[in-house]
């Protein structure tokens, strides 16, 4: 299935994607996609029912102006890894990690797959970085395998893990702070089940800057895959239902070419996308 919410920020609805582009309002079956209706077994109760509503002709097109928020609400925890393709470690200078390299972002950086995401005020280097998300379906901890992993699968989508390289890099050593402002990371449109993504380590990405494409790779190059990744986190931190791990960014960001130009500035578009998860076009825009 492919889960998506529609409305205004804090009154989206749940809705699943149809063939032939139309959705199917399921909010009478769910308030909404919550990590107690992951945890629960709702993806399984709601694959049920809408294969029944969609045999009867249920669905309509997305209404003319709706906005499609994220696939599921403000996560409790967003971990991202860092440095997990070898072209994006080599052009930043960095060695092949040795172990996955693990960093946090803030929850509140969660916003939709067309909102405006607002460059921080003294910002010179606002950044792109294309990633296969993935969210958290059951509890994780203390994992024994990269298959374990895998089956503590929800979904997958698309992200941005918007990055602002002097606050990250310059400014103390914190990544976190180069990465938890406001607006950084855009999910959606779609969370795709697990069920969906057989092989989430052969995926196509991209990424394209005012039509320019800066980013293209496939996520067989990741250096630690999916299972892997939620199996090591697990060891260091409890992986709770509604989770996110952005998987890391492969090469061609901003930050690897030097040139101020390359780095995002108001008005610019991105548009993104990875293979069967759908895509996504935002517009940067000054922080208020």
């Amino acid at each position: 299935m492919k889960l998506l919410r529609i409305g205004e920020p804090g009154r989206e609805r749940p809705h699943v994607a149809l063939d032939g582009g139309l959705v199917l309002d399921v909010s009478d079956l769910t308030a909404d996609y919550t990590p107690q209706f992951l945890a629960g077994g709702g993806l399984d109760r709601l694959r049920a029912e809408v294969v029944r509503r969609a045999g009867t002709g249920a669905g309509a097109p997305v209404p003319e102006g709706a906005r499609v928020g994220a696939p599921i609400p403000r996560p409790g925890k967003i971990v991202c890894i860092g440095l997990n393709y070898a072209d994006h470690a080599a052009e930043t200078g960095a060695a092949i990690p040795a172990e996955p390299v693990v960093f946090m972002k803030a929850p509140d950086t969660f916003v939709g797959p067309r909102d405006e995401v607002r460059i921080p005020r003294g910002s010179a280097k606002t950044d792109y970085e294309v990633e296969l998300g993935v969210v958290i379906g059951s509890r994780a901890r203390y994992l024994e395998s990269a298959a374990a992993g895998l089956a503590a699968v929800a979904g997958y989508l698309v992200c941005n893990d918007v990055s602002e390289r002097e606050f990250q890099l310059e400014r103390g050593g914190t990544w976190d702070k180069g990465k938890s402002c406001e607006t950084f990371n855009p999910a959606g449109p779609y969370l795709v089940t697990a069920d969906e993504v057989p092989d989430p380590g052969g995926l196509d990405l991209w990424l394209d800057v005012n039509g320019q494409r800066r980013q293209s790779s496939n996520t067989k190059n990741l250096i630690f895959g999916v299972g892997e990744l939620i199996r090591y986190v697990s060891q260091f931190m409890v992986l709770e239902p509604g989770d996110l791990i952005n998987t890391g960014t492969p090469g061609g960001v901003a930050l690897a070419t030097g040139r101020p130009e390359d780095y995002l500035k108001p008005g610019d578009v991105v548009e993104l996308g990875i293979t069967g998860l759908g895509a996504q076009r935002v517009t940067f825009v000054a922080a208020p």
